[in-house]
């Protein structure tokens, strides 16, 4: 299946969103901040990356805008997963590039299917 990075700096989604995904066959590296996760994706490529919004080092928005601007890195699609449900901050996220925006909390079918979604050509 897939290669999916999680950056997320509460442990507790990071291990359901990599048991969900796990269950889908899919490959889950973890990263707890920003600029790991902007490490980790340069160097294990992945096929999808799912980032929270709010965390240390470098937030979200940040590690979205290094994605997009990386020759490597800008066609893999991010999903922005946050409790940010402002509405400045959706478009903030979307113009920024990212290929979806989910609000915690959030429904582990609504993720695999936005996930799905998101790996589909």
């Amino acid at each position: 299946m897939s290669k999916i990075l999680v950056i997320d700096d509460d442990v507790t989604i990071q291990r359901l969103v990599q048991y969900k995904l796990g269950q889908e066959g899919h490959t889950v590296l973890l990263a707890a901040d920003g600029d790991t996760g902007y490490n980790v994706a340069t160097a294990e490529k992945p096929d999808l990356i799912i980032s929270d919004v709010m965390m240390p080092a470098a937030d979200g928005f940040q590690v979205l805008r290094r994605i997009k601007a990386d020759e490597s890195l800008k066609d893999v699609p991010v999903l922005l997963l946050t409790s940010k449900r402002k509405d400045k901050d959706i478009e903030t996220g979307l113009d920024l590039g990212a290929a979806d925006y989910m609000i915690k909390p959030f429904s582990p079918r609504e993720l695999l299917a936005r996930v799905k979604k998101a790996l589909t050509p």
